[in-house]
């Protein structure tokens, strides 16, 4: 997880967008729904979607 200097959660974002067939970033591994409502989470729930991408590029990855 990457924070800034004030300690908020940074932004996953790659800058390379492109959803898959289930509406999830295959550069950042958040979901449509994550993506547009980040700017208005908690930190809290930023560190839970940032959770759920990394399950979500895990599963990607094991084969």
């Amino acid at each position: 997880m990457t924070m800034n200097k004030s300690g908020e959660v940074i932004s996953p974002c790659i800058k390379q967008c492109a959803l898959d067939e289930h509406e999830v970033c295959r550069g950042c591994y958040r979901s449509i729904t994550e993506i547009i409502g980040w700017g208005n989470k908690s930190e809290e729930q930023k560190i839970r979607i940032l959770a759920n991408c990394a399950r979500r590029m895990e599963g990607l990855t094991v084969s």
